[in-house]
């Protein structure tokens, strides 16, 4: 190499030194192999990991880097061979120090490692430390000479290198010892900086919208597809390590997550076989009083048991567990009398294979599987036990991953990651027929018929004519009928109305699937005095929904008894209506197919990590391509649409252009001494949640439901469509959300094992997709924000020729768009300090923030703790829902303060105490008020700047304490108790912001009382 390589000359060289480094070292690495059927057990290795697999290794394997140095001279640092050893490990890793001494040993399962330094005298020094998730430890040795050959070094204190990221890693220790509860979600409360909630479906907001966080289990994305929010729950007791990226992100491991980005790594086997089996409890009468006045009748239970060891010894070992959670309700009563109970029972197993076939491949094969069956859900008061609901629901994830070092500076990476979810909502109580259009409707039974809903007697209205009165006579004739029929006993003791019989109305089945193949490239060179160390890196990922809604039955059956209302048409002839599900049939009999949806994404990134004397500079990108496809059309080439009806069928409905999609991350760190440094990075993020690809598509135009009339005598009169969604076309030349973002920060090492680190951290976001109006932006002046700004009017129609393309296909008079102006922007300055040592871990972090701007994907619904359409929310729909509309301000996610302090002490007598503590400021939120704007219904509707109110603050303390006893040499016994919420701090949040509700400003949800949860165990 050229002595004089700068800076200026590196962009010239690194693409033509590429492939030449890739085929040396492959050359290098054969020539060196010790035999042929070595070879070609490789070869099948690569084989097969070229067939099935991407590559992302580096996404659930950590690091070791270092440098030695001889202050005294007295040997040469290099060509000193660095060999990593670790139970985790199969085979050992191996190194060779570079001319400066500098080390790198790559891709090792996270774990406790012993490193050996053996020198070219032969004399050998020893150290040890742990290997993070997704991050390098620093080992440096200083050689001293010694009067003995092998120097034992054990125990000293290694940390976390700081870089231009805003990373933290969490061992097993951590983690198996703090009060998290069992799923992963819970897991999430101990991350510095992210907020702690306690929602079922929507993530945590930190400085971006909680459905663009990614959450990653061994590299295999669990977020749900087309929602974004975290689907699959596997249990914490599988997991072994835990890391979180909030900012600052790399080009490696294709992370475009407009949040945060977690991942975890699941437990390994060893050379010795391991098994445990816990038994937890939490009973309803370990429950505190809720603030609601809901009292929980569930009791909980878990069942976790896991076994492992080699199959082969130092080559392949295995991984398994089983996991229980089981609850289950008191028996109901509703005004029918008794009803069943609800049971929610699952059933997990999960496997794992790591195999290391030499010393430079490792692989590693994971499969989970997991069954959840419900019953004796959402039966109401007064409702009979037929009416209640179940769901199934199937979850498989699997994975495949491996690296393979080439020579001393390259190395390949693969993953292969497949994510699978069926559902099912289903009635407990199925009928056993299908109905057919035009069929009668038995009108002496319509408890076996669907869903039927008793009305109540009407009195006559006010200044009702003779004929009305015979009307409401006739209704009520048959109305008494059906309460003699169907009706429960009321506190009067008569029968009543108003009760609902029959069965469940609605069977909804759904299966989501992600699938990806990723392959990555390192290597290291060296320039002078300059080391690059490269990474490229191609995914492929599909991800897909296929929805099947259908009726049980006939639906939802109402007694209308000609008093219907259908705008100007005469109904007085209706009895009966039916609301069915369209895709149970078509008017003409025929089965409507399920509607499938999917996108499709490219992903290329390159980084490149330059070290130069104190400095160390990240150069990357990551450039992306995204397809989005829907059903009901294919391409016609005469048409001005493009378009040609075509019910069933796959159509591309939107491809994004790579030079929109390009994500630099630039980042700059100066060591100015050892152990401290200032850091600062640039990053830019393309989301790639989106609901886009179902919530546009063609084929909902008939996916509808259909209101079927009845006689009666329950005989077929008509059927017609409900208001409903319609396919949507796209506006021209739409560039992809987007959240740049800017960090100045710095780290120090106080102490070998005090650790502190500070930055200022900024994100902007914009070009949000929404379906909007197409003339919306022709509202002109209304509503008291004064209605549309003159530069946004002037813009006009977002596709001028809309109603001519509708005129050819139909479809809706929405379009998706980007949103005017939309925004959200984002400060951050957090301080945050991490202690470790053989007793005690504490990481104790302090965050003042503020997330503002006028798109609030987080808050556009009314409950917005749900699986919501992004890009097709009620966010634009029509006056009141504008970008102008008073949106600019405060968004839900904004906590202004969070304290968050995750503590484990380990005693003298085999005891550990765990601690988690929560402060933090109150979500904003803004009245709503539909009347200025002329609407009765006042959703999301704002009557105020967003933001101008907020909830009250939390803070709470949660302990839990584990006591270990060894009753029998290498088997011990485990007692735990878990304190949630130790306090009882049930602070009120989500206030209601309808200004018409009497419950206006009070709050619709509480945190969780405080609660304690017992196991017992055994683990040898």
């Amino acid at each position: 190499m050229k002595q004089g390589f700068t800076h200026t000359t590196k962009a010239c060289f690194v693409g033509g030194y590429l492939s030449r480094a890739i085929n040396h070292a492959i050359h290098t690495h054969w020539k060196n192999r010790s035999s042929i059927s070595s070879a070609l057990l490789l070869t099948a290795g690569v084989a097969t990991t070229m067939i099935v697999a991407p590559a992302q290794a580096q996404q659930i394997t950590g690091s070791v880097k270092g440098t030695v140095t001889a202050p005294s001279g007295s040997v040469s640092v290099s060509g000193v061979t660095v060999t990593a050893t670790s139970d985790v490990m199969p085979k050992p890793r191996t190194a060779t120090t570079r001319p400066d001494g500098s080390y790198s040993l790559l891709y090792l399962l996270p774990g406790y490692y012993e490193l050996t330094f053996t020198f070219a005298d032969g004399s050998v020094r020893k150290t040890s430390t742990q290997v993070l998730l997704e991050q390098a430890s620093v080992v440096d040795l200083a050689y001293q000479p010694a009067e003995t050959e092998v120097i034992e070094i054990y125990g000293s204190a290694i940390i976390t290198e700081g870089d231009s990221s805003l990373s933290n890693s969490f061992g097993e220790d951590v983690i198996s010892n703090m009060p998290v509860g069992q799923s992963y979600r819970e897991m999430l409360k101990i991350l510095p900086g992210v907020e702690y909630t306690e929602n079922g479906k929507l993530g945590p907001s930190a400085g971006g919208s909680g459905v663009d966080n990614s959450y990653a289990l061994d590299g295999v994305d669990l977020s749900l597809p087309m929602f974004g929010n975290l689907s699959s729950e596997p249990a914490t007791h599988d997991i072994a390590y835990l890391s979180v990226d909030r900012g600052g992100a790399k080009a490696i491991g294709f992370n475009r997550a407009g949040g945060f980005s977690v991942n975890s790594t699941s437990k390994s086997g060893t050379n010795e076989f391991h098994g445990s089996l816990e038994y937890r409890l939490q009973n309803a009468d370990f429950t505190a009083t809720p603030e609601d006045g809901v009292i929980s009748d569930v009791d909980q239970s878990w069942i976790i048991g896991s076994l492992s060891g080699p199959i082969i010894e130092d080559t392949l070992y295995f991984y398994g567990s089983y996991y229980r959670p089981e609850e289950t309700g008191e028996d109901k009563v509703t005004a029918y009398g008794p009803a069943k109970s609800y049971k929610s029972t699952r059933d997990e197993y999960f496997g794992k294979l790591t195999w290391a076939p030499t010393e430079e491949i490792l692989l590693n094969a994971s499969h989970r599987v997991s069954d959840k069956e419900i019953t004796g859900a959402s039966i109401g008061e007064f409702e009979t036990d037929d009416r209640s609901q179940g769901s199934e629901s199937k979850i498989n994830i699997t994975s495949i991953d491996g690296s393979w070092l080439v020579g001393d500076a390259s190395s390949f990476t693969f993953k292969y990651a497949k994510y699978k979810e069926e559902g099912a909502t289903l009635p407990d109580v199925m009928l056993n027929f299908t109905p057919v259009m035009g069929d009668a409707l038995d009108s002496s039974d319509l408890a076996s018929q669907g869903a039927f809903g008793i009305q109540s007697l009407r009195d006559y209205p006010e200044g009702a004519d003779a004929a009305t009165m015979a009307q409401y006579d006739l209704f009520n004739s048959y109305a008494q009928q059906y309460i003699n029929q169907y009706g429960y006993v009321g506190d009067d003791g008569e029968l009543s109305g108003g009760g609902g019989v029959g069965v469940y109305p609605t069977i909804d089945s759904v299966e989501y699937s992600r699938e990806s193949f990723q392959v990555g490239f390192d290597t290291e060179l060296y320039t002078g005095n300059l080391t690059h160390m490269i990474h490229l890196g191609a995914r492929w990922s599909e991800l897909g929904e296929d929805l099947r809604r259908v009726s049980n039955g006939w639906g939802s059956i109402a007694y209308v008894g000609g008093l219907g209302s259908d705008g100007e048409n005469d109904v007085s002839d209706v009895f009966y209506e039916v609301s069915i599900e369209a895709a149970s049939f078509n008017p003409d009999g025929t089965i409507i197919p399920s509607l499938k949806s999917s996108s499709e994404s490219i992903d290329l990134e390159f980084n490149d990590e330059i070290q130069h004397g104190d400095f160390t500079y990240n150069i990357g990108f990551l450039l992306s391509q995204d397809t989005l496809y829907g059903q009901g059309l294919r391409e016609n080439s005469n048409n001005l649409s493009g378009y040609e009806l075509a019910p069933g069928e796959k159509y591309e409905m939107y491809k994004t252009d790579w030079k929109d999609m390009f994500q630099p991350r630039l980042g700059v760190k100066w060591e100015y001494q050892d152990g401290a440094n200032v850091f600062a990075n640039y990053a830019s993020y393309n989301p790639n949640a989106s609901s886009l690809a179902r919530a546009a598509s063609w084929d909902r135009n008939i996916r509808g439901t259909l209101l079927v009339h009845f006689d009666e005598n329950g005989e077929y009169l008509a059927a017609g469509g409900a208001p409903g969604s319609s396919g949507k076309f796209f506006a021209d030349n739409l560039r992809p959300r987007r959240i740049d973002e800017w960090t100045l920060g710095t780290s120090k090492l106080l102490t070998n094992q005090f650790f502190v680190r500070s930055h200022l951290r900024y994100r902007y976001g914009s070009h949000f997709w929404e379906d909007m109006p197409n003339g919306a932006r022709l509202y002109g002046e209304y509503g008291p924000a004064g209605g549309v700004p003159e530069n946004i009017a002037a813009k006009g129609l977002y596709i001028p020729n809309l109603d001519d393309m509708r005129a050819e296909v139909g479809g809706s008079s929405y379009v998706i768009a980007e949103v005017d102006d939309g925004q959200t922007k984002y400060w951050e300055w957090s301080v945050e300090g991490e202690y470790n040592n053989d007793k005690v871990f504490v990481n104790a972090s302090y965050v003042w923030s503020h997330y503002y701007g006028n798109f609030d994907q987080d808050n556009t619904s009314t409950g917005n703790d749900a699986n919501l359409f992004i890009g097709s929310s009620n966010y634009g729909d029509g006056p009141g829902r504008m970008p102008w509309d008073f949106r600019y301000g405060n968004l839900a996610g904004d906590k202004p303060h969070k304290v968050k302090i995750n503590s484990t002490y380990t005693t003298d007598w085999d005891g550990v105490l765990g601690a988690f503590f929560i402060f933090q400021s109150g979500g904003a939120w803004t009245a709503w008020d539909g009347t200025p704007y002329g609407y009765s219904s006042s959703t999301t509707r704002y009557a105020e700047p967003a933001g101008t109110r907020r909830d009250a603050s939390h803070w709470q303390l949660d302990l839990s304490y584990t006591q270990y006893w060894e009753f029998v040499e290498g088997y011990t016994a485990r007692f735990r108790a878990d304190l949630f919420n130790v306090f009882d701090n049930q602070t009120g949040y989500s206030a209601n912001p309808l200004m018409t509700s009497e419950l206006f400003g009070q709050p619709r949800n509480f945190y969780n009382p405080r609660r304690i949860q017992l196991a017992v165990g055994i683990e040898f």
